[in-house]
């Protein structure tokens, strides 16, 4: 065993103990070792025996010869506390020579035993048995914090036994926990207290089950939790040290004081982990050691003490150079200098020694004490400070001042939401003085900055301090306070403030009783908020209403001493919750918390569904439709709808019922039903409480039949690139059923698929239309076919198109304008159209003046044209050719200005405009000009 002791001339101080030990490991005394006989399906252990060592070992084992090594698996295992090998059922293949390897961890050196011969008996196989546990942990395992534990179990048996683990308390195995190879191993790592229990093995096959238990129980080393630091005590100072330590076991405590034990002993006390010195001593100076300990181990925790004996010293604790204090105010002057051991203290007032009296008294730490003080008490004072090693003193001044007097207090007020105040707090005091004015409203100080919204502090001089609060709410009633501080004295005054507003939300809203269109109310009163509250509104909600709405109640106006009402005018079986509002001369209050909600009672339903009317559907169909009954309305479960329908001018009615309260339809189908028939409809409603009215009556026709005929004559020209008319023959009236309400046209190119035709239809008696957005010089088929309600006839024959040649890409070019005598005259080139455009049959002149929107239009089969232009203005022109394939590709814009002179020349082409026109009232048109507006 080994220990550290350190020592210098403040103490001496002992580390803690530690072992050394040397680790060996010895050969094997025996070379040989006897056969092993055992039956086939039988059990056996292998004994390793190690040699005499010292250090942890490993153990393996050799089969035959190195380095064929017996791989463990759920017949074979390998005790890495005995070195014994268990095979649970020996087989044919386990037959030959074991060799233990024994390996020490420390030094690294391995030892070999002698070979043990295994062979197998020849008077038979061994039948099947239960397990037996051969290898099991001890019944208690201690266990330390933060360490990783091991147990060991393996069981012989036939059939091979399975090993499983469990904890016997019920609990779950810790997730951390594993388990190895053939589960002959369970490793929890990191053992904690919640570890700690009794585990169980179960070895368990088709004969039987054998269980092993075994506790563990967790230990910890002790750790600190509070230790010791350097004490610097004066002399006769009392001095205390206290260490604290966890462990389990808990540990104990002992005290060291240079290397030494310390006993409990005349001045010194010792309990557990304090140490008491009630009046240190220079002797007692030295390095002190708190040791705490279990049987799992010890920790040191080390201070000095260090004690101090010193004369009276005030360079750092001189008295104050002045103290000021009020007439009639008491002080304290404090006298504090350093010294061991304490010293006895004296004063002088001036040169003369202070007597004490009533009024002046030195308190036991050395201050003077000074009560009532008057002018007098003005002047130098000095402290005297004495002990066994000198004598020191400090000088201060202290000066009288006159006192602080409120002039003008706060006083109480009563307001309204939302008027503004002042709070006076005006005071006399000494002007060489700083004076600070606070106030704190119910206990809190106000902070400017932060409810400058609402506070703010006026007044204008250093005696005045009043408070403004503006737009007052109920949340500004309570308490408030004017502070006054000087650095001689402090004093205050107070004010309530009454805050008058709205009513609060009343309370405890119920609902007492409710019929199918009443509930009763019941509620207790809010705060008034200072005005007596005279009257109260009921609100209702409900799923279907938007926001809360004012409800009829009986009686009609509650004043403010009724806290009961019935509300009427209620929808049966709808759920409500309600709600009251007070108010009072200043206002309305806020609303009460909703009540629960409640379902008025089922009544017959009273509102019959609206809208109802009909027609189409298909063949042998009566279509009848009506608007669904509004939820909140239905006045019951169990909601549904009666249709009732007969022909236009018989008696009997036939009736059917519609079970869904969200049905807004009814076909009636019958083979014999004649195409668009008039029927008389009418349809009512039911609820569980029974049957209410029917609409009123209204006539729907049955469906009627589709066209049967196709039309006739169909007719097709292209009258663009972009567009074709097509025109047909209506079927003949008396080779066709159904009314014909429209016509269908449907159109497509030849490289499409019919389904994928466009569709344009007609309403009424038209018999023509034009297609348009289709494809320059392309061939399209369009068929035509009525259409009515009960859906689309039969399709005429597909007539053929071919749509025009696009017109010509190409604007007009190299446009030249000249004026002369007031006219204009316009020049281009010729544009010629490519091999896939139309032919261009003229041009369109576009003008317009630069400030307007209409554009006039002039057409010209010839490149120029001759304009007289009406109007002072600048004008916008464009050109573009047209053909059978509709307009061409226009020309960029021409500007063209005013002119300011009726004889000026001037010219210009599409890159620049140079000249100004005279305005005249005619238009001419030079060469053979057709004129198109």
């Amino acid at each position: 065993m080994y220990q550290c002791v350190a020592t210098n001339p403040f103490g001496t101080i002992v580390s803690r103990e530690a072992q050394l030990q040397f680790a060996y490991l010895e050969n094997f005394k025996t070379r040989t070792r006897s056969t092993v006989s055992v039956r086939q399906g039988q059990g056996m252990v292998l004994l390793c025996g190690p040699p005499p060592h010292s250090g942890e070992l490993t153990y393996a084992w050799i089969f035959n010869e190195y380095p064929s090594f017996v791989h463990q698996d759920s017949r074979r295992f390998v005790s890495q506390e005995t070195g014994n090998l268990y095979i649970a059922k020996v087989e044919t293949s386990d037959v030959g020579n074991y060799t233990c390897v024994v390996t020490n961890t420390v030094t690294n050196s391995k030892v070999l035993g002698p070979p043990t011969p295994l062979v197998l008996r020849n008077d038979g196989v061994m039948g099947e048995y239960e397990p037996k546990i051969e290898v099991q942990f001890p019944e208690t395992v201690p266990s330390a914090k933060g360490t990783t534990v091991k147990l060991e179990c393996f069981a012989l048996g036939n059939p091979v036994p399975t090993i499983s683990w469990r904890r016997a308390d019920g609990k779950q195995l810790p997730r951390k926990a594993r388990r190895h190879r053939s589960s002959g191993l369970l490793e929890i790592p990191n053992f904690q207290q919640e570890d700690a229990g009794l585990y169980e093995c179960v070895a368990e096959n088709v004969r039987g089950k054998n269980v092993a238990r075994g506790q563990l129980t967790f230990y910890a080393q002790p750790s600190w939790t509070q230790q010791i630091s350097d004490v610097h005590a004066a002399i006769e100072e009392r001095v205390s040290w206290e260490c604290r330590a966890s462990g389990r076991p808990k540990p104990s405590y002992r005290w060291l004081k240079d290397g030494e034990p310390l006993q409990p002993q005349g001045r010194l006390q010792l309990e557990q982990g304090s140490l008491t010195i009630p009046n240190v001593s220079l002797s007692d100076a030295g390095m002190y050691q708190c040791v705490a300990e279990n049987r799992h181990g010890v920790i040191f925790a080390s201070a000095e003490l260090s004690v101090i004996a010193i004369g009276p010293d005030f360079s750092k604790t001189l008295l104050k150079k002045l103290t000021l204090v009020k007439v009639g105010g008491e002080v304290i002057i404090e006298c504090k200098p350093k010294a061991s051991p304490r010293p006895t203290y004296s004063w002088k007032k001036g040169k003369d020694i202070l007597r004490e009296n009533e009024r002046i008294t030195v308190l036991d730490d050395g201050s003077l004490r000074i009560i009532n003080v008057t002018k007098s008490d003005a002047g130098s004072y000095t402290c005297v400070a004495t002990n066994h090693f000198g004598t020191a003193s400090s000088t201060g001044s202290l000066v009288v001042k006159d006192p602080t007097r409120v002039m003008v207090s706060p006083f109480s007020m009563d307001v309204t939401v939302g008027e503004s105040i002042v709070l006076p707090c005006q005071v006399s005091h000494d002007h060489s003085l700083d004076i600070v004015f606070t106030w704190s409203f119910n206990g809190h100080l106000i902070d400017f900055e932060k409810d400058g919204d609402h506070f703010e502090r006026v007044g204008g001089q250093d005696s005045a301090g009043d408070l403004m609060i503006r737009s007052i709410q109920l949340k500004h009633a309570g308490k408030y306070v004017c502070m006054v501080q000087t650095s001689v004295d402090k004093l205050s005054a107070a004010a309530d403030l009454i805050v008058r507003g709205p009513p609060g939300p009343p309370e405890a809203v119920t609902i007492e009783e409710v019929t199918e269109s009443t509930a009763q109310l019941s509620w207790r009163p809010g705060a008034d908020n200072h005005s007596p509250i005279t009257m109260y509104v009921v609100q209702a909600r409900t799923p279907f209403s938007v926001g809360w709405q004012a409800v009829s109640t009986v009686p009609e106006i509650i004043d403010g001493r009724t806290f009961t009402a019935t509300v009427v005018g209620l929808n049966p079986w709808v759920e409500y919750e309600f709600r009251v509002v007070a108010a009072n001369l200043i206002g309305i209050g806020e609303p009460s918390s909703p009540s629960e909600k409640r379902r008025t009672e089922e009544a017959l339903p009273e509102v019959t569904p609206a809208n109802v009317s009909g027609g189409g559907g298909s063949k042998s169909e009566l279509v009848i439709t009506w608007e669904t009954v509004p939820e909140e309305l239905q006045n019951g479960g169990g909601f549904g709808y009666v249709v009732a329908f007969r022909p236009l001018g018989t008696v009997s009615w036939m009736q059917t019922v519609v079970a869904s309260p969200d049905a807004a339809r009814y076909v009636f189908r019958n083979e014999s039903l004649p195409p668009f028939s008039p029927y008389e409809v009418k349809v009512g409603v039911y609820n569980n409480k029974g049957e209410g009215s029917f609409s009123p009556v209204t006539v729907v026709y049955s469906a009627e039949e589709e066209p049967t005929r196709a039309p006739t004559t169909v007719l097709a020209r292209s009258i663009s690139a972009s567009d074709v008319e097509v025109s047909w023959a209506p079927p003949w009236e008396n080779q066709h059923k159904g009314r014909i309400q429209g016509y269908e046209v449907r159109c497509w190119r030849h490289d499409e698929k019919e389904e994928n035709a466009k569709r344009i239809r007609t309403v009424g008696n038209q018999t023509s239309t034009k297609v348009s957005n289709l494809r320059g010089n392309a061939l399209y088929h369009l068929a035509v076919r009525a259409y009515n309600t009960a859906g689309t006839g039969p399709s005429s024959a597909a007539v053929n198109v071919t749509t025009k040649k696009p017109p010509p890409s190409q604007p007009p070019g190299n446009i030249v304008w000249n004026s002369s005598d007031s006219k204009i005259i316009l020049n281009w080139d010729q544009v010629k159209a490519l091999d896939n455009e139309s032919e261009v049959r003229g041009y369109k002149v576009l003008y317009r003046w630069n400030r307007e929107s209409s554009t006039s239009v002039i057409e010209t089969n010839k490149t120029s044209v001759e304009l007289s232009l009406p109007f002072d203005e600048d004008y916008i022109i464009e050109i573009k050719p047209f053909s059978d394939g509709g307009d061409g590709s226009s020309s960029e814009q021409i500007r063209i200005p005013k002119i300011s002179n009726a004889y000026a020349r001037g010219s210009g082409s599409s890159t620049s405009s140079a000249c100004t026109l005279s305005a005249l009232s005619t238009i001419m048109i030079s060469l053979t000009a057709r004129s198109s507006l």
